[in-house]
């Protein structure tokens, strides 16, 4: 082998050493730029998001998800429920209000709530399921967007995406990227039900006693004695029904108080 040639097979191999190396780093780079930090939460019931970085609650927005409920159905238009991750971001530097079709920027920009007008504006983040109740959600085209429909927002009202105001999705885009996860839930906020478990009263009641016991005259002055049973506040239920549930007799929170005259009570428990 002469020495051109010798040379020639040298180069050739540092440029694809180089190559490799290049396309190795764009894939570190590109894996390293998924969002591994960030988290939404949607609750359809309340229809309201909660975005959290790193577990810690950074803001809550109104959303809008579908009219026709849950399920992942293709040409359902519902919106599909459980873990989801942000697959792509599209509409970055675009003006509030820019409508996008086909993802694409038509060059038009609206006001919010503008008559007879709902397309998709502002900002898209594609979202991807990531389980196999959710499993059709991209190919669905299922979004997180902003909607001139603004009025609509806070109320069941889009076709499977989740909609929200523009200034909205613009500051959600502007925080979190590609990779960051997304949960569709049936129930309320978790930082909320957090905050409401920290501020709430625990749950007292009588402890269950015989029925007999019951028709004996308490003490105004010294009130029985109590006990917390449940330390946890729901926003979705009573105090009767976490009674219930834990296995206490609630029958006598239906019933008004027998009259006191004297000492002695009005009326007597039935046995």
């Amino acid at each position: 082998m002469n020495l051109p040639t010798r040379v020639l097979k040298c180069a050739g191999s540092i440029l694809v050493l180089g190559l490799s190396l290049s396309l190795s780093s764009c894939a570190v780079q590109t894996a390293a730029k998924r969002d591994s930090l960030h988290v939404m939460e949607v609750s359809v019931p309340m229809q309201k998001m909660a975005l959290y970085r790193q577990g810690e609650l950074v803001k809550t927005y109104p959303v809008s998800t579908s009219k026709f409920g849950l399920g992942d159905e293709k040409g359902s238009y519902r919106t599909p429920a459980g873990k989801l991750e942000v697959a792509e971001k599209i509409g970055a530097g675009k003006p509030a209000g820019a409508v996008f079709k086909s993802r694409k920027w038509t060059g038009e920009v609206i006001k919010p709530d503008a008559p007879g007008r709902d397309p998709i504006v502002s900002r898209i983040l594609w979202l991807n399921g990531l389980e196999p109740s959710n499993k059709n959600a991209y190919a669905r085209c299922i979004y997180i967007h902003g909607t001139a429909a603004e009025r609509d927002i806070g109320t069941p009202a889009s076709y499977g995406c989740v909609r929200m105001k523009s200034k909205d999705v613009i500051d959600l885009h502007d925080r979190v990227g590609e990779g960051s996860k997304v949960f569709v839930v049936r129930k309320g906020l978790w930082r909320d039900a957090e905050t409401a478990k920290e501020m709430g009263e625990p749950i007292e009641v009588i402890p269950p006693v015989e029925p007999v016991a019951l028709a004996t005259a308490l003490n105004p002055v010294e009130p029985p004695a109590v006990k917390p049973v449940w330390n946890e506040v729901s926003i979705f239920k009573s105090g009767a029904d976490v009674l219930q549930e834990s296995g206490f007799d609630t029958s006598y929170l239906n019933s008004a108080p027998p009259a006191v005259i004297g000492n002695a009570t009005a009326t007597e428990v039935a046995p």
